[in-house]
């Protein structure tokens, strides 16, 4: 599943009817509270979100579970730093179910 698969086109028609502006509408993650059920690992040279999300989700595109879970990690980098701790939230059908309402997908 690519970046945008689940985003929402809006277009936007000029006063006088023609086509205007088209854009994708912007994306809600939802808040992941803390859980007993939560994973803790350090991560290893070359770790990244979505290896991480294959890893332990078998789905490398639910890598903003990890990442949203982890807001004090660098998000605008492709590999996380060496030896920090990360949480990997366990419950992700919770999750997920909050992540689709909240951008209108079910």
């Amino acid at each position: 599943m690519g970046r945008y698969t689940q985003n929402k086109i809006i277009s936007k028609t000029n006063p006088n009817g023609t086509r205007g502006v088209r854009y994708y509408r912007g994306v809600k993650y939802p808040e992941i509270p803390l859980s007993q059920d939560d994973i803790y690992v350090y991560a290893q040279e070359g770790d990244r979100f979505d290896q991480l999300a294959n890893e332990y989700y078998q789905d490398s595109s639910l890598w903003w579970i990890i990442s949203t879970a982890n807001p004090s990690l660098p998000q605008n980098s492709y590999y996380l730093p060496l030896g920090v701790q990360i949480r990997i939230p366990n419950n992700i059908n919770a999750i997920q179910s909050r992540y689709n309402k909240l951008n209108g997908l079910i």
